[in-house]
């Protein structure tokens, strides 16, 4: 019994000691990263105009969600020739940043 309650406790601070290995962006220094972005994802209702599309609006986003559609259009796996090009000079501190101004970000 107490050796479970040992093994419990170590894995519980090793999986908070992990969590915390992850650093959060600074939504701050993301302020200054994403103005590019805040051309066409801070404009309400903005269409594209070839292809035409909605432009998503990204304010209130979960940052995990940024992060992983940022890494992807960085490393091709997601399409988009605009947002590649965007995100192929980022780095993960960039994506993090730019990620967590997004999820504060509230017009």
């Amino acid at each position: 019994m107490i050796s479970s309650i040992r093994l419990a406790t170590t894995l519980g601070g090793a999986l908070l000691l992990a969590a915390a290995a992850v650093q959060a962006g600074d939504p701050q220094a993301g302020r200054d990263k994403a103005a590019t972005c805040m051309g066409c994802h801070g404009v309400p209702s903005y269409m594209n105009v070839y292809p035409t599309y909605h432009v998503p609006r990204l304010g209130g986003q979960h940052p995990e969600y940024l992060e992983a559609a940022l890494q992807a259009y960085r490393d091709g796996s997601r399409k988009h020739a605009t947002m590649q090009a965007q995100a192929a000079t980022l780095s993960d501190e960039d994506i993090a940043d730019i990620a967590a101004y997004f999820a504060t970000y509230q017009r």
